[in-house]
C-alpha cells in the first residue's frame, strides 16, 4: 500500500498542470489517476484526428445532453476526453481565450480571482508562443500555440466580404475582445497537437516523485476520519 502526499483524480488539462506543478515540489509524492487510457492512439496526435476521437468509446466519455425542449426535446453529443489530457486530446485545437467582459463578470459576481486581468498572467505563464512573447502572450510555457498551416481562398474571400459590412479582420483572438473575423490559432507544436499530457506530462514523466495510473475509474471516496475530544 503506497501513500501520496496528493492524489489528483482526473488526467485532464487541471489535472496535468496540478501534477506537474506539485510534483515539481521534491518532497511532494504525487498520485495522478485517469480513468481512460494512454494518450498513445495515432490519431490523437494528428490534428484531423478529432473526428476520429470524438464519439469514439475509447478516448471519449459519450456524454450527452439532456433532451431540450427548444430543440424538439432532442439531446445531443457533449464529447469529453477519457484520456490522459482528457478533452485537451480531443477537441479541435482552437486557442480562443474568450471575451473580457465575461471574466470580469464572474468577477463582479463574487468569484474572486476571474476577472480577465486576473487569469492573464496564468494564461501567459502556460503558453509557447510561435509569435513570441508580447502584452497578451508568452513564450517558454507548456502549451505550444502556433498559426494555422493552412490558408483558402474561399476564407479569405469571406474575410473581405465581412469587412465590407463592418466586421473587421482580426489575427489575434486572444487580446479580449473577440469582435472580428480571421483565422484563430491552434495548440500544436511542429504541426501535432499539444494536448496537455504532451505539454506538461510528458516533460516531467521521468520525476520519481510522481505516478499516473491509468485505467482508473475512481467511483467513490473513502474518508478516515479521526475525532479528538479535548
Amino acid at each position: 500500500m503506497e501513500e501520496f502526499d496528493y492524489i489528483i483524480i482526473g488526467a485532464g488539462s487541471a489535472g496535468c498542470v496540478l501534477a506537474t506543478r506539485l510534483s515539481a515540489i521534491e518532497k511532494n509524492k504525487i498520485l495522478l489517476l485517469e480513468a481512460g487510457g494512454k494518450d498513445s492512439y495515432p490519431w490523437i496526435h494528428i490534428p484531423v484526428g478529432y473526428y476520429k476521437t470524438m464519439h469514439n468509446p475509447k478516448t471519449d466519455w459519450c456524454f450527452k445532453t439532456e433532451p431540450d425542449e427548444t430543440m424538439n426535446n432532442r439531446s445531443i453529443n457533449y464529447p469529453r476526453g477519457k484520456i490522459l489530457g482528457g478533452s485537451s486530446s480531443i477537441n479541435g485545437l482552437l486557442y480562443i481565450r474568450g471575451q473580457e467582459q465575461d471574466y470580469d463578470t464572474w468577477r463582479q459576481l463574487g468569484n474572486v480571482g476571474w476577472g480577465w486581468e486576473d487569469g492573464l498572467p496564468d494564461c501567459l505563464k502556460s503558453e509557447d508562443q510561435e509569435r513570441g512573447a508580447s502584452k497578451f502572450h508568452g513564450a517558454g510555457g507548456h502549451i505550444s500555440v502556433e498559426d494555422q498551416r493552412i490558408k483558402l481562398d474561399v476564407l479569405d474571400i469571406f474575410m473581405n466580404a465581412a469587412e465590407e459590412v463592418g466586421i473587421p479582420k482580426v489575427d489575434d483572438f486572444n487580446k479580449g475582445d473577440n469582435f472580428g473575423c480571421g483565422y484563430f490559432q491552434v495548440t500544436e507544436k511542429k504541426g501535432l497537437r499539444c494536448s496537455a499530457s504532451v505539454g506538461y506530462l510528458r516533460p516531467v514523466k521521468n520525476r520519481k516523485n510522481s505516478k499516473v495510473v491509468t485505467k482508473a475509474h475512481v467511483k467513490k471516496i473513502n474518508f478516515n476520519l479521526k475525532l479528538i475530544i479535548f
